[in-house]
C-alpha cells in the first residue's frame, strides 16, 4: 500500500472541521501541531509589535494514495482556502515507506478495493 502525506496549515477556528471532513472522506486520523504563524503575499498586519493574525494548526495526515486527492480538495473546501487570501494552504507529497501503520492498512484495504 502507498501512502501520501498531506500536509495542512489551517485556521485554528476551523481545524475540527477539517478534521471531521478529512475523516468523512476517507483518512484515518491526524496529527495537529498547534500555534504555528506564517506570512503570504502580504505582510502580516501589527500593533505596537504583537501580530493582528489568527492562530494557525498544521494539521498532518498520512493517506493512502487513492484517497489523497479526494481529502486534500475536501480540506481546502471546508477550510475555504480559496475564499480569501491567507485562509490557508495545504499540500501532498509522496511517501516513500512508512512504519507503525498495519493497523490502517488493514482498514484501508477494504475501503480501497470498494473504490477502485
Amino acid at each position: 500500500m502507498h501512502f501520501k502525506l498531506i500536509i495542512a496549515f489551517v485556521d485554528d477556528h476551523r481545524t475540527e472541521a477539517v478534521m471531521r471532513a478529512a475523516r468523512e472522506a476517507g483518512a484515518t486520523g491526524a496529527t495537529i501541531i498547534g500555534n504555528a504563524r506564517g506570512e503570504g503575499v502580504k505582510p502580516t498586519k501589527t500593533f505596537f509589535g504583537l501580530a493582528l493574525e489568527s492562530q494557525r494548526d498544521v494539521v498532518i495526515f498520512l493517506v493512502e494514495r487513492h484517497l489523497s486527492r479526494t481529502i486534500l480538495e475536501t480540506i481546502a473546501e471546508t477550510a475555504k482556502f480559496d475564499c480569501a487570501s491567507g485562509a490557508g494552504i495545504a499540500i501532498q507529497l509522496d511517501v516513500e515507506d512508512a512504519v507503525g501503520v498495519s493497523h490502517q492498512i488493514e482498514k484501508l484495504t477494504k475501503i480501497v478495493e470498494e473504490q477502485l
